[in-house]
């Protein structure tokens, strides 16, 4: 998925990029089915045509390479990106024995969580209702549905919603999942919209939420869990600095919540992390 083999991209420009600037050269990019991800400085405008030919070098199948020019914005969750080489930016990518058809500009994904979103699905037990807020185009979803859960998805962006349909369909799970486009917040507080859209809502709650939270939306926690039965498991995903960690478990036990596991999935910001946490509903 990501670029890890020995020699990193920085390395591989030794020689093309003057030394004082070789340190803002990026060690790893991103591969999204036949597309190369990676976040060029501008400083290092003058090398872009190099640091693209050494990318479409490294792999023979890649077919454009996207530069990623700003952060996730707005409440559809999509990056700013320039298209350096190439002429689509629509892919197949396929992760974890499941194939996500998606055009990286328009839609949120992030191939470095596969082995996470692995682990949390092997979690997944048939027959169960799973709940999955902020859905983007499936990766949390397919495998616990390819497991015989049903589940209840919520995407906002009508492209990432429109492509997760795409998916459901291509991997044959479509009596296994529900697609409900709108606001995650706003539906789950008004539990009636889901019965309206075509879900009906276990008696006594779902057994299992997984919740890929945006950043700074801890507060949602609170609106997942009113929806799962006791006993039921929570998947919630934060941003967090390591000395938050403790005072957050603590918050979690109040509200009721046992934490089963936690670990840190990635960096996202200088001492900031991406966590997940396992929670039982006490």
């Amino acid at each position: 998925m990501s670029y890890r083999n020995r020699v990193t991209l920085r390395d591989s420009m030794k020689g093309i990029v003057e030394e004082p600037l070789l340190p803002l050269v990026p060690k790893r990019f991103d591969y999204i089915g036949d597309i190369a991800v990676i976040s060029i400085p501008p400083e290092l405008g003058a090398y872009r045509e190099a640091i693209v030919s050494k990318i479409l070098s490294m792999r023979g199948s890649t077919r454009a390479v996207l530069n990623k020019v700003s952060k996730l914005e707005g409440e559809r969750r999509v990056a700013h990106f320039e298209l350096l080489a190439g002429e689509s930016t629509e892919t197949l990518h396929r992760e974890n024995g499941y194939t996500y058809r998606m055009d990286v500009r328009k839609v949120f994904f992030n191939p470095r969580l596969y082995w996470e979103r692995a682990r949390v699905a092997s979690k997944v037990l048939s027959g169960e209702s799973v709940l999955i807020p902020f859905a983007g185009v499936g990766p949390f979803v397919l495998p616990p549905a390819g497991k015989g859960t049903m589940v209840c998805a919520i995407e906002i962006n009508p492209d990432a919603c429109a492509c997760l349909k795409e998916n459901i369909r291509l991997n044959k799970l479509e009596k296994q999942v529900t697609v409900i486009q709108g606001d995650a917040e706003f539906i789950l507080s008004h539990s009636g919209s889901l019965e309206a859209e075509g879900f009906r809502v276990p008696e006594n709650g779902f057994d299992r939420a997984i919740v890929p939270t945006p950043y700074g939306m801890d507060h949602f926690l609170g609106k997942v869990s009113e929806l799962i039965k006791k006993g039921g498991h929570i998947h919630f995903y934060t941003f967090k600095t390591e000395p938050q960690i403790p005072e957050l478990i603590e918050e979690y036990r109040r509200m009721g919540l046992e934490v089963e596991f936690f670990r840190r999935t990635g960096n996202v910001a200088p001492g900031v992390s991406r966590w997940v946490f396992d929670l039982v509903k006490k």
